[in-house]
């Protein structure tokens, strides 16, 4: 109960652009529908409160709810070497002219105050990430910033293993590789491109180079590829890969209907069937996998249950587009350009009042499957998975 009061303080302090973590913050006028502020003589006591009965965590990165999202993605591009049917339409995308994408700098610099706030985990993903130019030029950027301790990427795995060397010397330190199928000719149907052994090439590279587990990321949909369940599951035995099985979700263009969706708990019957022993892993607060382990497995399984059981209650994550656009929901429709403002010459506190804005304004939860279907988003390519 305690933590009640000390959750709508940081939402005042967010909404009224005041920064929870200084008692020296300037005291601003709240607009229209937000509760008056502290008086000056209540301030301190109330920031004192705050310091003893909440986490020690940027109030523009807490939301209404007392989520602190800790975990960035950063999209680099919107471009991809292969046109995957549940990520991109068939008739392709128009892309986003150059000039209006952010740049080098643009990324650094929101990656900077965001991990100055409290991110502590950075994602680069696209498109497709390792397609941009100046890639393992980013990664060595970002791994200079202090406090910032996981940079990832989710990669389709056609350049991974010709790049991987570079990344994991500029200081990658976790892979996910998507892969929805092991029969080549199948492979070529989902992308629509050519492939299959290369992807294969840059996962067992990652193995070579000490990478533990390596995230494969599988969306499974029915009458697709629901029948290489066991088939995947099979790979972890002797490999160390946490196979990650990906309920299907609609964004606009990739024709989701609900026939299509293979839910966790179906998926998880299959696997039972073969491999009963399967055992619950303990995870995260934030984690948005259900995993298990097989006993003498060297790897693992999980499950992505977005549609069927939602993880929105401790989402920590937020997200960057390519064209500099803040998401706080993958499923939420509503975004705020931070490359507008930064263009503009916003100073630091007034993007942190922006993002903060943002941050406060994000819902409970996403509007479940059959809502989200009916509802005008991107197509996830231009997102960033």
């Amino acid at each position: 109960m305690a933590a009640q009061p000390a959750f709508r303080m940081l939402r005042w302090l967010v909404r009224s652009g005041t920064r929870g973590c200084s008692s020296g913050a300037p005291v601003t006028q709240p607009r229209p529908g937000v509760a008056p502020p502290p008086t000056r003589e209540e301030l301190p006591t109330r920031l004192q409160y705050l310091r003893e009965h909440a986490a020690p965590f940027s109030a523009f990165l807490t939301d209404s709810f007392g989520r602190q999202h800790s975990y960035l993605r950063i999209s680099l591009t919107e471009k991809c070497n292969l046109r995957c049917r549940y990520c991109m339409p068939e008739e392709g995308v128009p892309l986003t002219p150059r000039a209006d994408l952010l740049t080098t700098e643009e990324i650094l610099i929101l990656a900077r105050l965001f991990v100055k706030e409290g991110v502590d985990k950075i994602r680069l993903t696209g498109g497709e990430p390792l397609i941009r130019p100046d890639v393992v030029d980013i990664v060595a950027r970002l791994h200079q910033l202090e406090g910032l301790r996981t940079i990832g990427v989710t990669t389709n795995g056609i350049n991974l293993a010709r790049l991987l060397p570079q990344l994991q010397k500029a200081g990658l330190g976790a892979i996910n590789i998507s892969l929805d199928t092991l029969v080549p000719a199948k492979f070529e149907f989902i992308v629509r491109r050519k492939g299959f052994h290369k992807v294969m090439e840059g996962i067992h590279k990652a193995i070579e180079l000490g990478y533990n587990p390596v995230k494969v990321n599988c969306v499974v949909m029915r009458g697709v590829n629901e029948d290489e369940l066991l088939d995947f599951v099979a790979l972890a035995e002797g490999l160390p890969l946490d196979m990650r099985f990906i309920e299907y979700m609609p964004f606009d263009g990739n024709k989701w209907n609900f026939k299509k969706m293979v839910s966790y708990k179906e998926m998880l019957d299959t696997i039972q069937q073969r491999w009963p022993e399967l055992e619950t892993l303990p995870e995260e607060e934030s984690s948005t996998a259900k995993a298990f382990k097989i006993p003498g497995f060297q790897g693992q399984v999980s499950f992505i249950t977005s549609m069927s059981e939602n993880f929105c209650g401790t989402c920590n994550r937020l997200r960057i587009t390519a064209d500099g656009n803040l998401k706080v929901c993958l499923f939420g429709n509503s975004e705020v350009s931070l490359r507008d403002h930064l263009r503009a010459g916003a100073s630091e506190e007034e993007l942190l009042s922006i993002i903060g804005a943002a941050v406060g304004r994000k819902k409970r939860q996403h509007a479940g499957m059959f809502n989200i279907a009916q509802m005008k988003n991107r197509p996830m390519i231009l997102i960033g998975g």
